[in-house]
């Protein structure tokens, strides 16, 4: 039995390496790109519906995708990534990574913490003065996210939004839509 165990928390953990491998942290200092001028944590708490998106190894073919963002007592914000595999149909699945405000002067930059050991930068590089849109992205400008409040977005908004990334010089060339 323990080396079952063993052999799942060892698959599990190189997994995550594969995955996250480009996730790796940028060296201490500035953030390579703008980010948002402030964001309201309270405000930015709460459901976002993924619209756009760099699929990885465990969201690929991931349909009606939210994040969930919770302000923990300790500062920190858990997060839950949920979404269904392959379509309306498919395995739900989900995530739990747990987030820490790395810039508490903008609380724009994070540092996300996946299966309690792998951790990786992530971005707000935007978000609408009404708290309805938001662009995540990453230091190494190959992984972002389009989200909004609402299950639908009008697409000349959700073409503004991933202008933000064409901005910043994303390498968007594995950034697809995703259906809701």
């Amino acid at each position: 039995m323990k080396m079952g165990w063993l052999l799942m928390l060892t698959g599990a953990l190189l997994l995550g390496g594969l995955f996250f491998g480009s996730c790796r942290l940028q060296a201490a200092g500035e953030p390579n790109q703008p980010l948002a001028d402030f964001v309201d944590l309270d405000r930015f708490m709460g459901v976002w519906y993924v619209h756009g998106f760099t699929p990885t190894a465990i969201d690929k073919d991931a349909f009606g995708g939210t994040e969930t963002y919770e302000l923990s007592e300790d500062g920190k914000i858990q997060t839950t990534y949920a979404f269904r595999k392959g379509g309306p149909d498919g395995k739900a699945k989900k995530y739990r990574p747990v987030a820490r405000i790395v810039n508490e002067e903008t609380n724009a930059e994070w540092r996300m913490t996946f299966f309690g050991v792998i951790k990786s930068a992530y971005y707000v590089v935007y978000v609408d003065p009404n708290y309805e849109y938001t662009v995540i992205g990453h230091p190494n400008k190959r992984m972002a996210w389009v989200m909004s409040r609402e299950t639908d977005i009008e697409e000349s908004r959700y073409l503004e939004l991933r202008e933000e990334l064409v901005e910043r010089e994303y390498d968007l060339s594995k950034f697809v839509r995703m259906e809701h």
